[in-house]
This record gives C-alpha cells, structure tokens and sequence, in this order.
C-alpha cells in the first residue's frame, strides 16, 4: 500500500468521531473520547488529521427556510466553452446560486438556486439568465422538498473498514 494510501485509510474510530461530529460539530474531544471509549488526545488527533486531510470540514451549515428561503430550484444549462469562466464566476457569486456542478456533456451545468418566493424564481429565470451572454436553459425543476443534502451524507461503513 503506498504512503498516501495508508494516509487516507479510515478506521471505526474515524467512523464513530465522524458521526459524534455531524450531529454537533461543537462536542469537544472529551465528550467524543467517553462516548466513544477512546483516549481524548487519540480523539483530538484524529479529528485534526481528518480536517487536514480534507475527509471533513467543521462548519455552520445554513437552513435556508429559517430565512425565509422557501423555494428550491434546479437549473439545467448549456454554457458556450469561451464564456465558462466568466458564467462560473458569476454564479459563485450570486447569493442565490447554492449549488453549481458541471454536468455530463462538455457544456452542461448545473445549478442549485433558493428564493423568498416563486415570484422570486420567475424573475431569475426569466430575467437574470437571459441577461447572461453564452448561457441557454435546457431545463429547471422546481423542488418541493429535499430529503437529503450534501451534509447529511456519510460514506459505507466499509469505507471505514467496519463489516457488519
């Protein structure tokens, strides 16, 4: 196994601090360690090593209904290829973007947008992106209800080397 393998090799200790960590991204290390049944300087060094690694990223994670953000939409789009970078920037910093992917063909993306409202939306959609040079909708979706996020995921146990 090489060097780098063995730095990015997860355990159950990673696995159960992980999940100590997304319920309350504040529990302290101590409180991991006896919930856990491990040393809190093992704990403390494990949860550094996972941020340093990159594997999680302690942080606030914004609900936007308790903003009054209430509609979710999806946008598909095409992106002329000389334009990308200039459409990318734009997006990332709009306040309304919370998501942007590229998509499977060489000039799709995708992006994730919150309003207030619909009427909010319409006018995104029918008068902001069509301002933009290079950019064409092929599709949005309006979305109900999300039923899981980015920030709820967590990889299989046996990414963590736990077989149940």
């Amino acid at each position: 196994m090489s060097e780098d393998a063995k730095s990015r090799s997860f355990d159950a200790l990673d696995y159960h601090i992980i999940c100590k960590l997304r319920k309350d991204a504040r529990v302290s290390a101590s409180q991991i360690a006896r919930l856990v049944g491990a040393n809190e300087r093992t704990v403390r060094k494990r949860i550094d090593r996972l941020v340093e690694m990159g594997a999680v990223r302690l942080t606030a994670v914004v609900t936007p209904q308790v903003f009054g953000y209430m509609t979710a939409a999806d946008i598909f789009i095409e992106v002329e290829p000389e334009r990308e970078r200039d459409i990318v920037a734009l997006f990332m910093s709009m306040p309304e973007v919370s998501y942007l992917a590229y998509g499977q063909g060489t000039q799709d993306m995708s992006i994730e947008v919150r309003f207030k409202d619909n009427a909010e939306f319409h006018d995104f959609l029918r008068h902001t992106l069509p301002t933009i040079p290079g950019l064409k909708v092929t599709g949005y979706a309006l979305v109900p209800r999300i039923m899981r996020n980015i920030d709820e995921w967590m990889p299989r146990q046996e990414d963590f080397g736990i077989m149940e």
